[in-house]
C-alpha cells in the first residue's frame, strides 16, 4: 500500500537534500496521567504575608502560618488536610474579613466560673477542639482560674479565639472569635471532653459563641480560581448565598464547555431536625455537606479534612466507596450527642453525608453522599447520589478526551465506506476508527473497576459524520458505571 509524505509531522515533502530523517511520534505510547488537585477556602489573618485572593500552592503548616497568619482559620485548615494528605496537590484561597461597616461581626461567647476549688488539680478546657491546660491550687477562686484561662487561651496562638477578663465579672472569661462571620458561631466550648478530670469545688457554666455573621462572599473567589481545574474545594461557608454561587460554578464547570468540574465539601453544625433542613433545601451532585451535630471540633476543620481524604481516595479510585477511611484529629461528637442509626439514615435521604466514631474516638467516613435528590423537573433521583458517580464519570470524560486528543490531533475525517482505499499511515479518522478507540479505552476502564457491561457498551456506542459539518464526528455512547458495595442483605433460613 503507498505511503505518502502527506503522512509526516515534521518531515516536509518538499526535500531535496539526501539524509536520513527520522521523527518521533509518542500518539500510540502515551497515557494519560492524571492528578488532581485539592482547594481551600478560608479567611487569612492581617499577620499573613498573601493577600487576599491569590492562589497559592501549600505544602506544609509553617508554609501556611507564614502566608496567611498564624491562628488563621485558613491556616489550621491547611495544617490539618496536609496531616492527613501530604502527598495530595494542595492550593490555597485566602479570604478578608467582612468588615464593621459591611456587617461583619465576630462571634463571641463566655464562661462564667463560681466556687474555689477545694483539691489541686489540672483543669483541662476544650475550644473547637484545641486543648487548654491549667493548673489550679487548693483555694483558687473564679477570678484566679479565669486569669489563669485568659492567659493560657492568649499564649497558644493557633486558637480560633482570644480571651479576656470580663470587665465587670471578674470570674469570667469573656472569648471573641479571631475572625468575622458565622462560622464562628460553630466553636465547641467544653471541659474535660476527653474525660479528664474536673476540679472539685468550681462550677464553669458556658455561654456558646454566637452572634458571629457575615462570611466573606464568595463571588471574587470563584472569579479568582480562572480556568484552572480544582477537583476538590474545601468551603468553610454554608450560607445559601455562597453555597448557590459555590453550586452554579461547579456545574458550569462540569458542563461540556468548561470539563473542568470538581465537587465541594463543607460541614454543617445542628441538631438532627436542623441537619435535615439543611439538607432539604440543597440539590447538587456536586456538593457533599458533613452533618457534624454537636461535634467537638468545627465545620471548617471537619470540610478541610473530610476533602483531603476523600480526594486521595477518589484519585486513586473514583469508584471506590469511601467508607471507613479516617478523618485525622477530628474529635465527633460525645456518644450521647452522636445521631443514630434511624437518624443518619433519614440524614442520608436528605443530602448530607454521615460519619462514624469508633470507640476509641477515631471519626471515619460513613457514607459520602452529594445534596443531589432531585432533577431539574423536581422529580426526585438518586442518580448523582453518592459522590462515587459523578467522580467516576469526570475521569471517564478526563481519559476520554485525553485518548482522543493524543491519538488524533491532527487528523483527518472521512466516512468509513473509503477506508480501505486511504494510503497506510493516513492520519485520517473514520467513525468505526473512532469507535474502536472507545472500545478499547472501555476495556482499560474495566480493567480499572471503573465500568461493566462491555457488550452492553458495544452496543451502545454509535458515531456518524455530522451531516451539516465535516468536520464534526458526534458520538453517542453508554458506559454502565460499577456500583458500591455499602449494604449486604441476607436472609439466613436455617433447618433444624
Amino acid at each position: 500500500m503507498e505511503i505518502s509524505a502527506g503522512i509526516y509531522n515534521q518531515i516536509p515533502a518538499a526535500l531535496r537534500v539526501p539524509g536520513v530523517y527520522i521523527e518521533f511520534d509518542d500518539r500510540l505510547a502515551g497515557n494519560s496521567a492524571f492528578q488532581g488537585r485539592l482547594l481551600v477556602m478560608g479567611q487569612r489573618l492581617a499577620t499573613g504575608e498573601r493577600n487576599a485572593l491569590e492562589l497559592d500552592r501549600v505544602t506544609n503548616a509553617e508554609q501556611a502560618e507564614r502566608f496567611y497568619g498564624r491562628g488563621s482559620m485558613l491556616a489550621e485548615m491547611l495544617r490539618h488536610s496536609l496531616n492527613a494528605q501530604p502527598y495530595l496537590e494542595t492550593w490555597a484561597l485566602p479570604l478578608d474579613d467582612v468588615d464593621e461597616g459591611s456587617g461583619g461581626v465576630k462571634s463571641t461567647g463566655k464562661i462564667a466560673l463560681a466556687g474555689s476549688a477545694s483539691a489541686a488539680g489540672a483543669m483541662v478546657l476544650y475550644l473547637a477542639g484545641y486543648r487548654v491546660r491549667i493548673g489550679v491550687a487548693v483555694g483558687d477562686d473564679g477570678t484566679a482560674i479565669a486569669q489563669a484561662l485568659v492567659d493560657a487561651i492568649n499564649a497558644d496562638t493557633r486558637l480560633p479565639v482570644t480571651a479576656t477578663v470580663n470587665g465587670v465579672e471578674t470570674s469570667e472569661v469573656d472569648l471573641e472569635c479571631r475572625w468575622a462571620g458565622e462560622t464562628g458561631n460553630d466553636i465547641d466550648i467544653r471541659f474535660a471532653a476527653l474525660g479528664e478530670d474536673r476540679i472539685a469545688g468550681v462550677t464553669p457554666t458556658i455561654t456558646e459563641m454566637t452572634g458571629g455573621a457575615s462570611n466573606p462572599d464568595l463571588v471574587d473567589a470563584i472569579a479568582a480560581l480562572g480556568p484552572e481545574q480544582y477537583n476538590w474545594i474545601a468551603c468553610p461557608y454554608t450560607d445559601t448565598a455562597n453555597l448557590t454561587a459555590l453550586k452554579d460554578e461547579l456545574d458550569d464547570r462540569f458542563g461540556p464547555m468548561r470539563q473542568i468540574g470538581g465537587r465541594a465539601f463543607a460541614a454543617f453544625r445542628g441538631t438532627h431536625g436542623e441537619t435535615g433542613t439543611f439538607g432539604g433545601n440543597h440539590n447538587s451532585p456536586h456538593l457533599t455537606v458533613m452533618g457534624t451535630g454537636k461535634a467537638i471540633s468545627p465545620t471548617w476543620l471537619w470540610c478541610a479534612v473530610n476533602a483531603a481524604v476523600a480526594g486521595q481516595a477518589l484519585a486513586i479510585d473514583p469508584a471506590r466507596p469511601l467508607q471507613t477511611l479516617q478523618l485525622p484529629l477530628i474529635l465527633g461528637p460525645k456518644e450521647a450527642d452522636r445521631f443514630t442509626d434511624t437518624e443518619r439514615n433519614l440524614l442520608l435521604y436528605d443530602g448530607i453525608a454521615t460519619f462514624k466514631v469508633a470507640n476509641d474516638g477515631t471519626v471515619s467516613i460513613e457514607r459520602q453522599v452529594t445534596t443531589f435528590q432531585e432533577t431539574d423537573s423536581g422529580v426526585p433521583s438518586d442518580s448523582y447520589l453518592d459522590i462515587n458517580v459523578a467522580e467516576t464519570l469526570e475521569r471517564i470524560r478526563y481519559d476520554q478526551r485525553a485518548r482522543i486528543l493524543q491519538r488524533f490531533p491532527r487528523h483527518k475525517l472521512a466516512e468509513d465506506a473509503d477506508a480501505d482505499n486511504f494510503g497506510a499511515g493516513q492520519p485520517i479518522v473514520t467513525p468505526n476508527v473512532a469507535k474502536a478507540e472507545l472500545l478499547s479505552l472501555y476495556r482499560d476502564f474495566l480493567s480499572r473497576g471503573w465500568a461493566q457491561d462491555y457488550e452492553g457498551y458495544a452496543e451502545s456506542l454509535d458515531a456518524a459524520i455530522d451531516t451539516e459539518n465535516p468536520g464534526r464526528l458526534n458520538v453517542i455512547d453508554s458506559p454502565k458505571l460499577v456500583g458500591q458495595y455499602r449494604i449486604h442483605a441476607m436472609q439466613t433460613q436455617f433447618r433444624k
